[in-house]
C-alpha cells in the first residue's frame, strides 16, 4: 500500500459501501476495492443467503420482497456494526429509508452510476436476478432507473462505471472515495 491515496483511504474508519442497480459492478469492483484496501469483503445477498440457508431468488419466490427487505436490512446492520470493512449492497437495498438511512450515516456509501444499455448488456441472460424474470429487463431496467436514481443520488460518492478495464474503474472509485473523504469530512 504504497500509494498514498490507498493508504489514505484504507485508513477511513467506516465501511465502503456500493449502491447501485443490479449490474453496476457492485461486487466486482467491491471485491477488487476490498482487495487493494487489505478489507474484508461482504456481498450482502451472499450473507443474506448465508443467514436464511436458501438463495435470494428463493427467498422472493416463498417469502416475497418484503420477507427478503427485512431480513437484508438486518444483514446490513450487523455488517455495518463491524469492522470497516468493504460492503457490495444488493440493488434494492438503499431504496429502503431504514437502511439508507443506515448506510449514509454510518458508512461512505458510493453510487456506482450505469447507463442502461450497460446494465443492459451485464445482466442479460442472467436468471439469478429475480426482478428481471417478471417481463422485458430493459423495460424493467429502466422503470428501475427512473425510481431508484434519485434516492441513489443521495450517496455522497458517485462513479459512473464504464464498460472499460475493471483496474481503471476500481483506481476511479479510490480516488473519489479519497476526494470525498478528504474535503467533505474532514
Amino acid at each position: 500500500m504504497s500509494d498514498p491515496v490507498t493508504a489514505r483511504v484504507a485508513a477511513i474508519p467506516r465501511t465502503i459501501a456500493f449502491v447501485g442497480l443490479m449490474g453496476c459492478g457492485k461486487s466486482h469492483i467491491g471485491r477488487r476495492v476490498a482487495a487493494q484496501l487489505g478489507r474484508e469483503f461482504y456481498d450482502s445477498d451472499a450473507e443474506i443467503e448465508r443467514a436464511a440457508g436458501r438463495t435470494v431468488r428463493e427467498i422472493f419466490a416463498e417469502l416475497g420482497e418484503p420477507a427478503f427487505r427485512d431480513g437484508e436490512r438486518r444483514v446490513i446492520a450487523r455488517l455495518i456494526d463491524g469492522a470497516p470493512a468493504v460492503l457490495a449492497t444488493g440493488g434494492g437495498a438503499f431504496v429502503d429509508p431504514t437502511t439508507r438511512a443506515t448506510l449514509l450515516e454510518k458508512a461512505v456509501c458510493v453510487w456506482l452510476r450505469a447507463d442502461l444499455d450497460l446494465l443492459v448488456y451485464r445482466t442479460a441472460g442472467r436468471t439469478t436476478r429475480p426482478l428481471l424474470l417478471a417481463g422485458d429487463p430493459r423495460q424493467i431496467l429502466g422503470d428501475l432507473i427512473e425510481k431508484r436514481y434519485p434516492l441513489y443520488a443521495e450517496a455522497p460518492v458517485v462513479v459512473d462505471t464504464r464498460n472499460e478495464a475493471s483496474e481503471i474503474t476500481t483506481a476511479r472509485v479510490v480516488g473519489a472515495i479519497d476526494a470525498y473523504w478528504q474535503t467533505e469530512v474532514r
